[in-house]
């Protein structure tokens, strides 16, 4: 299959986007998520029952906005401005002049107030109201309602806050135990976009949608190799940077030279390997000038500059690594190794339309060493 041929399949019916069943992106979406990181799923095996997942989150966000709720919800400051008869804060001098304030015994204050209406408790309530819709259960669904409107009740105003906003959100001492509860809250979220429900699907641009499960799929490979593989005695590095080996250079080079960025690293010290994982979400193969198919040349080069690159820094494991350009397919499948200059490369795939355990079991075929006619 090209390029184009994986492009016009996403184009998706009732049920998937694309070819892909949302059952199997709400998988990526927890391999992705900070919660499956954090340990917050456990041993349940949703491999075998995917469209069990959407009740189970939703469960464990219900729990952990409870505990919080016992304890208290964490507050938070927001700026005020207002008329006072009072000073509160710092004087608005221009606002208390032009409009003769203090002739009337008012003074306009600017100052911090205490409130319970954060950016975070909002995203919370509106996870809560999203993954109630998506359910099966309909206990679960009634006490994420209830949760929902007992946040309301407490003054958590409805306006869900931008990704822009919770990404400046930072946890303090004082509130690490939110981490867990916001974790459940972002997955929820995510869950509730795909939904196989008619008209609840927001991805409605089949370019968006493309862009989207592209950076989801790069996401959710790092994820479960992270949760996956550090039991097993790995070291799983997600989005790091390599640095050339540079011996002069002039003084303007460091403004044009590129950055190489990985997707993924992994290294088990104990048998002296390291995987250097490149995603793309193309089909792995093109149009030749002379033959039908052959790798991205583009493609190649980079995983080969990521692993020579780094070769003689001091470091054993990057003398002796190994590379993976990983694409997912769509019906075809490749798993193919050359190895250049005593460094293995793979080209694989994954199939996203299989059944989920299929998936879990072809990501971790990837992690054993290849065999090379």
């Amino acid at each position: 299959m090209g390029a184009d041929q994986l492009e016009n399949a996403l184009t998706g019916v009732e049920g998937y986007i694309g070819r892909i069943p949302v059952r199997n992106l709400w998988l990526l979406m927890l391999y992705a998520s900070d919660l499956f990181r954090t340990g917050g799923i456990g041993n349940v095996d949703l491999e075998e029952s995917p469209d069990d997942l959407p009740d189970l989150v939703a469960e464990i966000l219900a729990h952990a906005v409870e505990v919080r709720q016992r304890r208290q919800l964490s507050l938070g400051y927001r700026s005020q401005n207002a008329i006072l008869n009072r000073v509160r804060g710092r004087i608005d001098v221009l606002s208390t002049e032009r409009q003769r304030l203090l002739d009337r015994g008012l003074v306009a204050c600017r100052f911090d107030e205490l409130t319970i209406d954060t950016p975070r408790n909002r995203f919370v309530r509106a996870a809560l109201e999203s993954i109630s819709r998506i359910v099966r259960r309909k206990d679960v669904a009634h006490r994420c309602r209830s949760l929902a409107s007992g946040m309301k009740a407490m003054g958590v105003s409805g306006k869900v806050p931008t990704r822009a906003q919770m990404s400046t959100d930072r946890f303090g001492r004082n509130d690490a135990h939110d981490r867990f509860m916001v974790a459940a809250a972002q997955l929820a979220v995510d869950l509730a976009l795909p939904t196989e429900t008619t008209g609840m699907n927001v991805l409605t641009l089949p370019d968006r949608e493309v862009t989207w499960v592209r950076r989801l799929f790069e996401k959710a490979v790092g994820g479960f190799y992270d949760v996956v593989l550090q039991p097993q005695g790995w070291r799983v590095r997600c989005g790091g940077t390599l640095g050339w080996q540079i011996e002069h250079k002039t003084s303007g080079i460091d403004k044009i030279l590129p950055t190489m960025r990985t997707d993924v690293v992994l290294d088990h010290a104990p048998s002296g390997r390291r995987i250097v994982i490149d995603t793309k979400f193309t089909s792995i193969v093109t149009s030749g000038w002379y033959r039908d198919e052959t790798l991205r040349s583009g493609y190649v080069y980079q995983i080969y500059a990521y692993l020579r690159s780094q070769v003689g820094n001091g470091d054993p494991l990057a003398d002796c690594a190994s590379g993976l350009l990983l694409h997912p397919s769509v019906g075809d499948a490749v798993d193919e190794t050359v190895v250049i200059q005593e460094h293995g490369i793979r080209f694989a795939t994954v199939d996203l339309t299989a059944p989920p355990g299929e998936i879990r079991s072809q990501l971790l075929r990837l992690c054993e060493p290849a065999l090379v006619a």
